[in-house]
This record gives structure tokens, sequence and C-alpha cells, in this order.
């Protein structure tokens, strides 16, 4: 295995466990310079980077490197100087961070700042997101003038990013005439910062004014910034009242979110409120197909098995698993079985606790309350039916992260606006009923003992 190969099949392993804002901080231009029986030399750009992956990454590094290359007992990290640049040719960390890998594309459109690698075509629809889905395609069709603002919210790695930027992309290609901007809530945030204490706000709300279909990710790290709050909450109003686009997204709903002012709380509100939840079995192998597919290796149904067996939380994850996978054979040079992969993803993959499912939640939560599965299932609005009844839509929602609609269809087709007021109903009853709290902490015990 070359030094290229080496640390290209690192940095695959590295990204899963990073955001994609610290791989791309921390590890661009970085490179394996020097490899030889068992030192390696890692050369990084400044001498900062080389203070923090000395700190905070060497012993990651150290056990990817060492699981990939068992000769490597010791790592170096150098900023980078003339000499090493001739030990081994340069390394173009656009071609690292190939799309055919997933590593990290870094082609962002200047104008929207939008990947265009994120689509609609190559995102995989399940009953836990065809709720936001099916408001994203509304959106792209009449861009202000159904669902605004449209608020997407789920746990991380559920595929929230992707369903942002393919609005953006497929309006950006739709409406020609139309200005896309997608910006993270951070980098609004900085923004803000930097105008007023550049004393440049009003300039700044201006250049919003221009904007026709604002994207904002991950809106939750506005808690508890009442100054940027204050004007964010003038921009926002600006676009809303000119008919222009809004779409957010979040790791929770706007009542989840400590620290809002209710005025902006109103106004999330005041649109669609669509969640993704965690992907069931058949969507996730979905998942995996058809990211082999974009990176034109075919795995075993064996391997696609176990990697969805074992990953049930995170998307992102998911195609991480693929990333090492792909690296490996393709540097390899060779087909991979069951074994191989089984070592490759050793790091990736622990034991997790054994995840419950429908059918044994009703079950429990029949059995507690003395009722029948039949009983709890049906439309019944005795109260000693619609309590269980919601009590176990709760589980299933807050332990199991079921979407709305998925849960609302097990339950004889309700609407899930139904399961709605039911979460939210046993949600704010268990702040203040001790006998409820206990009754559902023995019902857990019993579900997922």
């Amino acid at each position: 295995m070359t030094p290229e190969e080496l640390w290209q099949a690192t940095l695959a392993q590295i990204q899963l466990m990073t955001s994609p804002a610290n791989f791309a901080t921390w590890f661009k231009d970085t490179k394996i310079s020097f490899l030889e029986k068992e030192k390696v030399i890692i050369s990084v750009p400044n001498s900062f980077v080389k203070e923090w992956l000395e700190q905070k990454y060497h012993k990651v590094i150290f056990k990817i490197l060492k699981n990939l290359e068992p000769r490597v007992k010791r790592i170096e990290y150098k900023v980078g100087k003339e000499e090493e640049e001739r030990v081994l040719k340069k390394i173009d960390f656009h071609k690292i961070a190939s799309p055919q890998l997933g590593i990290l594309n870094l082609e962002i459109n200047e104008k929207t700042n939008l990947n265009p690698r994120y689509t609609f075509s190559n995102f995989v629809v399940g009953s836990f997101n065809e709720l936001a889905y099916a408001a994203s395609q509304a959106v792209v069709e009449n861009p202000g003038k159904v669902y605004n603002p449209l608020f997407v919210y789920g746990g991380v790695g559920l595929g929230k990013t992707h369903l942002l930027q393919a609005i953006g992309n497929e309006i950006f290609k739709k409406f020609k005439k139309l200005t896309v901007k997608y910006l993270p809530v951070n980098s609004l945030v900085s923004e803000i910062i930097n105008s007023i204490k550049n004393k440049k706000i009003e300039q700044l709300k201006s250049s919003f004014q221009n904007i026709d279909v604002l994207i904002l990710d991950d809106v939750q790290f506005l808690a508890g910034k009442e100054k940027t709050q204050e004007e964010f909450f003038y921009i926002f109003n600006s676009l809303y009242e000119k008919g222009k686009q809004i779409v957010i997204s979040s790791d929770r709903p706007p009542k989840a979110i400590p620290s809002l002012t209710e005025r902006l709380r109103s106004r999330f509100e005041g649109g669609m409120i669509a969640d993704i939840s965690l992907p069931d079995f058949e969507t996730r192998i979905a998942i995996l197909k058809l990211k082999s597919q974009e990176r034109g290796i075919n795995f075993s149904d064996e391997i696609l098995n176990y990697i969805a067996s074992n990953i049930k939380n995170n998307i992102r994850e998911l195609e991480g698993a693929l990333n090492v996978l792909c690296a490996y054979s393709r540097i390899q040079n060779k087909e991979i079985d069951l074994k191989i992969a089984k070592t490759l993803l050793k790091t990736l993959i622990s034991p997790t606790p054994k995840i419950s499912n429908f059918k044994k939640v009703i079950k429990v939560v029949a059995d507690f309350y003395e009722i029948t599965e039949k009983e709890i299932l049906s439309s019944s609005r005795r109260r000693e039916i619609v309590k269980p009844r919601q009590v176990a839509m709760y589980i299933l929602r807050e332990d199991l992260k079921y979407s709305f609609p998925f849960i609302a269809r097990k339950f004889g087709g309700k609407d899930h606006t139904t399961v709605i007021h039911a979460c939210e109903k046993i949600g704010k009853e268990l702040q203040k009923n001790d006998e409820l709290f206990e009754e559902i902490k023995q019902i857990r015990n019993r579900i997922f003992s």
C-alpha cells in the first residue's frame, strides 16, 4: 500500500468520527510524506494544525493506521517543507476527497453555496422521511407559495442537509431567475456578529433582500443568542412578507429549542413542520445499494445486511462504512467478503443494546394496562384505551424514533397529527405527573430488558 493510498483509506474512516466542518478544517492539505519500516510522518499545513492533531486526534489516527498497516509503531507530525514535497509528488486533496469515495466533496456552487451532488435523485425515500420529502417537493413546485417556512427536523446524520440542499439545487435548476442561498446557521451567526462589531448590520440585512430562497441549516444554534435572534428576525420577517421561500432545518422541533424568542418560535411554527426519524432496515438496505451503485462497486447482500443490521441510527455512518470498504477494495484491487468487511469495520461497528420493535412495544403496553393488543390498535375512545394508546405512540416516537406518519399507519391509518398530539400530551403530562412517569419507566424496563 502506497503512502497516498494508506492516507486516503485513513481519511475515509476519520471522516466518520468528525463533523464535515472539523474534517475540512483539520485534515485538508494533510498527507503522509514519509513511510518507512515502523515510522510514519504526516505532513500538515501549519503549526496550529500540527498541535491540534497531536493533542486531539493522535490516538484515533494511530489506531486506524495500525489497523490498515500493522507495521506502523510511530507517528510524527511535521509542517510541510520543500524537501518533503519532493519525497512524494504533491497530492491533490480534491482527488483524495473525490465523490467516488464519498470522503468529502468540495465542489460548491459559489452563487448558491450548494453542493450539486445533493439531489432528489440520490435521496432515498422511506416511511421515516416521506412527510419531509413530500413537503420539499411541494416547495420546489411553488417556492414561497406553500409551506413557508418549511421546517425540517431530525437527528444527526439522517439526511436533513441532503434534503435541504436538494431543494435548493432543484429550485436553482428550474427557476433561473430566482436567487437561492444556502447557509449553515453558524455561518449566519458569525456574519451577524461581525456586522454588529463593525457597525455594518444594516448593510448585511440589506444584502439578504435580494434572496428569493433562503435555506438555513441547523437553526438550533441560534439558541441563547438574543442579539443574533433579534437581527435574524428582521431578515426572516422581511423575506417572509415579500413571499420569499424560507427552508429551515434543526435537530429538534421549534418548541424544543431552548432560549428561542417567542416571536421566532411562532414564525417557525407558522409554516410546515416535518420530521425525519430513523430509517427502517429495508430503507437502510436501499440506501446502501444506491450508494454502492454511485461508487461503481457492488457488495454482496451478506455484507449489506451486516452493515444495515449494525448501523441503525445514522445514514451518514452507513455511507461512511461503504467509503471504508470502497477505499480498501480499490487499494487492494480485490473483492471484499464478509470476513474482511467485519475486520475493516470493527472500529466503526460496536455491540449495541438490542433495539425493540413495534410489536413488542404494543404487547408490553397492552399487558401493562391489562388490555388486549387489538384494543390498543383500535379506534376506541374509551379512556382506559386512549391512555395506553397514547403511551405506546409516545414510546414508539421517543425511544424507537419512528416517524409520525409511520406510527399513524400502524394505528389504523390515523392522521399523523393525532400521533403528534398524543406525544405532546404525554410529554407534558410527564413533567407534572409522577405516577405516569413511573408507569412509563416500568414499561420501558420491560420493553428493553
